[in-house]
């Protein structure tokens, strides 16, 4: 075990509290492996670590990822989430394989899922829109996260008014997926899309609410004005 990755433990142990780690479970339907430290003390450590081994090559980094991802506890992937973004200008393509192993292996509730998809796989697709397409591709999966992670890496983006049309391809994909963490994943998709692009996503809803379940249709439309909620919720 590297010393930076034992001290990072070290420091995580020294920082839980039970009441964080009671409180942490209700969040989650599964049991969930954590320490029991604040999010906001976790990214301080993170942020000491990261001065310390960020002239460390992309491969190394990598390993360290690696390493933290293997304990299974969820404060430590909440650090990957943390260092990732800060190797952004290094990033390139290929390297969401790598993502996605991660994600198969290591990835087993929605707080894993979305602090790694969010900043780390989004950023990476803005940096390089060519590379949406393997999204589609983990859409297709038969692993419920990297369904999730299909949806969630195209938040911010989405957000911001891009990946506009990728965005409906993958809740096509995911449309009728019975599981709700995939349904809440693109559902949520589409209400950040919503934020720029009422009208469409208000027409795709309309389109489909007979075939969507109520949950990625509650989410969906949230951000909208209350008599459009209110006709998209009706089934008839």
């Amino acid at each position: 075990m590297s010393q930076v990755v034992e001290r990072i433990r070290e420091e995580l142990r020294a920082s839980a509290d039970d009441k964080t780690k009671q409180g942490f479970q209700r969040f989650f339907k599964e049991n969930v492996t954590c320490y029991g430290v604040k999010t906001l003390v976790v990214g301080k450590i993170a942020k000491k670590h990261w001065n310390q081994i960020k002239q460390l090559s992309k491969p190394e980094i990598f390993g360290l990822c690696e390493e933290l991802y293997r304990s299974g506890f969820t404060e430590e992937a909440f650090v990957v989430a943390f260092w990732l973004p800060n190797l952004m200008e290094q990033l390139e393509p290929s390297d969401l394989a790598v993502f996605k192993t991660w994600i198969e292996k290591y990835i087993d509730n929605w707080a894993k899922c979305d602090g790694f998809c969010n900043h780390t796989v989004g950023g990476l697709i803005t940096k390089y829109p060519e590379a949406v397409d393997e999204l589609k591709r983990w859409a297709l999966s038969g692993n419920r996260w990297l369904k999730r992670a299909a949806a969630v890496s195209l938040i911010i983006p989405a957000k911001n008014g891009r990946f506009l049309r990728e965005a409906f391809e993958i809740s096509d994909i995911l449309l009728l997926d019975e599981d709700d963490m995939v349904q809440k994943g693109y559902g949520w998709l589409l209400k950040e899309a919503s934020r720029k692009h009422q009208r469409e996503v208000l027409e795709y809803v309309l389109r489909n609410r007979k075939r969507m379940p109520r949950t990625a249709l509650r989410y969906a439309v949230e951000l909208m004005p209350k008599e459009l909620r209110a006709e998209a919720m009706k089934r008839d």
